[in-house]
C-alpha cells in the first residue's frame, strides 16, 4: 500500500493539538478482504468464542450483483481472523453498508442500504434469513446511508442513522427516531429529529462525515469519519466522540451533538466504515472497507464511559 506522507504530516499535527494517538495503541490491522467484494462496510457483535479469546462479528458487504455475498462472519482474535460466507435467505438487498444487532432479541438484526432500506434478519448457523424490510423515513434528497445504531434503554428502542455528507458544503445529517416493531416483525419508526455534522478530522472534498455509529452502553455516540479519493485510494479516516444519546421511559430520543467533536484517533490509510463497541467492554472493532485493497479488522480501546 502506498505511503504518502503528506497525510502523516497532517495527521501528526492534529493529533498534537487534540492529544490523540494515531490508530491506537490496541490490536494491529488485520485482512479479512482481498478485493472491492469483500471489504467490511458495516460490523454487528454475535458473542465471544467458547474460549473468550476472540469474537465473532457479522459483516456486511456493499455488493450489488445477484450472487454476490451480502454476509459474512468475522471470527476475530489478536494475530488471526477466520472469515465465513453466510447464505442470505429471502430478497437481496443492493448495497448493504450498516449492520446492527437488536437489543433484547437474540440472533435478529437490522442492516440497512445505501439508499435506505432496512432490512430485519434472522440468523440462524450460517444462514440470515429476512424477516421483512422497510424504507427507513425522512429520507432526504440526495441522502446516502453508510451508517446505523440500535439503542435500549429504560425497555425502550431507539434508532440513529445518518446521511454520510459530502465535503465542506454538505455535511451528515444525524436522524434518530424511537423504533418499534409490528406483529409481523416490520421496523416501526417514531418520531424523527435531525442534527447536522461535520468532521473534525479527515477534511477536503472526499470526506464523508459520518461512515458509521456506535452507541456506548453510557449512551456517548462514537462516529466514523472517512476519506475516499477512489477505488484505489489514497483513504483516511478517524474515530470521534460526538455527543450523546438518551431515551427515557417514555420513550423520548434526545441527541446531544457536541459543538467541537473530540477526535479519538486516526487512521490514515484506512478507510473506516465499521464502528461496533463491545457489550461489557471499553474495546471497539473496527472494519474498513479499502476497495479494491480489501478490507481489514482491529479493535481499539474507546468506548468506556
Amino acid at each position: 500500500m502506498v505511503r504518502h506522507k503528506t497525510w502523516l504530516l497532517v495527521a501528526t499535527a492534529l493529533l498534537m493539538m487534540t492529544g490523540t494517538g494515531s490508530g491506537g495503541a490496541d490490536g494491529a490491522w488485520q485482512k479479512v478482504g482481498e478485493d472491492a467484494r469483500s471489504g467490511v462496510s458495516g460490523l454487528a457483535y454475535e458473542g465471544r468464542t467458547e474460549d473468550g479469546s476472540g469474537v465473532r462479528a457479522l459483516a456486511v458487504h456493499d455488493n450489488k450483483r445477484s450472487g454476490q455475498r451480502r454476509l459474512s462472519r468475522i471470527t476475530h482474535r489478536e494475530g488471526s481472523d477466520e472469515v465465513t460466507a453466510l447464505t442470505w435467505d429471502g430478497p437481496e438487498p443492493l448495497d448493504l453498508e450498516a449492520l446492527e444487532a437488536i437489543p433484547g432479541i437474540p440472533g435478529e438484526y437490522l442492516a440497512v442500504t445505501g439508499r435506505g432500506i432496512v432490512f430485519r434478519l434472522k440468523v440462524t448457523g450460517s444462514t440470515a434469513t429476512v424477516v421483512d424490510y422497510t424504507p427507513l423515513p425522512a429520507i432526504g434528497e440526495g441522502d446516502d446511508f453508510e451508517s446505523l445504531a440500535l439503542i435500549g434503554q429504560d425497555g425502550n428502542l431507539a434508532v440513529l442513522w445518518a446521511d454520510r455528507g459530502a465535503g465542506p458544503d454538505r455535511p451528515a445529517t444525524l436522524y434518530a427516531a424511537p423504533l418499534t416493531f409490528a406483529a409481523w416483525g416490520q421496523p416501526l419508526f417514531g418520531a424523527v429529529t435531525r442534527r447536522p455534522y461535520r468532521a473534525a478530522y479527515p477534511l477536503g472534498d472526499g470526506v464523508r462525515h459520518i461512515s458509521d455509529i456506535s452507541v456506548t452502553g453510557s449512551g456517548r455516540i462514537l462516529v466514523g469519519s472517512a476519506s475516499d479519493a477512489g477505488d484505489g485510494g489514497p483513504f483516511d479516516s478517524a474515530v470521534s466522540d460526538a455527543g450523546r444519546v438518551t431515551v427515557s421511559a417514555a420513550g423520548r430520543v434526545r441527541v446531544t451533538l457536541a459543538a467541537s467533536p473530540r477526535v479519538l484517533a486516526t487512521f490514515p490509510q484506512y478507510k473506516v466504515e465499521a464502528v461496533e463497541c463491545l457489550p461489557d467492554s471499553a474495546d471497539a472493532l473496527l472494519g474498513t472497507d479499502d476497495e479494491n485493497l480489501g478490507g481489514y479488522v482491529r479493535t481499539v480501546t474507546f468506548c468506556g464511559t
